[in-house]
């Protein structure tokens, strides 16, 4: 499995389109976790996957996506409502509940990855303006095989960012 993961783009469509030509064909599915403050009609959606920020007005957002690629489960929310900026114990319940192997949420703007109760949480951290210790916009993908987890994480100009980067082992 080789999905992308971006979050809380703000307006900055062209990013998102970009990221979308770029990456097409080489990931299984991109991911949005939200604040894109984009119209859920915008056509950028038919290739992308997306839930409902604190920033995004439309109602025809879902709150949380779960979905299966290649037997992987993944479950996103944006996570204002699931109190991600004092804790994850919110999300890896509302992950567990869906059965998922990952978690993925943005709206903190601070990109990191951990592994709780054998789910990989993931933020990507804001592609437009981010926060926290690592101060420049990220997006990450997440690729795995039959033994390990490889999140990585990636600046505008898609260079790898290697502290960033986090090995998992598949339980």
């Amino acid at each position: 499995m080789k999905v992308l993961v971006v979050s809380d783009s703000h307006g900055d469509r062209e990013i998102l389109v970009e990221l979308i030509e770029r990456y097409k064909d080489k990931v299984d599915q991109l991911f949005h976790c939200g604040d894109s403050e984009l119209e859920a009609t915008d056509p950028v959606w038919e290739s992308m996957l997306t839930v409902r920020g604190n920033m995004d007005f439309d109602d025809e957002f879902a709150m949380t996506q779960t979905m299966e690629v290649q037997n992987q489960r993944i479950f996103m929310a944006h996570g204002h409502r699931l109190d991600v900026n004092y804790t994850m114990q919110e999300l890896v319940f509302a992950a567990k509940e869906e059965h998922a192997n990952y978690a993925l949420f943005g709206h903190t703007h601070q990109a990191g990855a951990e592994q709780i109760n054998n789910i990989v949480v993931l933020n990507p951290g804001s592609i437009s303006e981010p926060r926290g210790s690592y101060p420049f916009p990220t997006y990450a993908i997440i690729e795995n095989d039959d033994s390990q987890i490889n999140v990585t994480y990636y600046n505008r100009a898609h260079e790898a960012i290697e502290q960033l980067s986090r090995h998992f082992s598949r339980l």
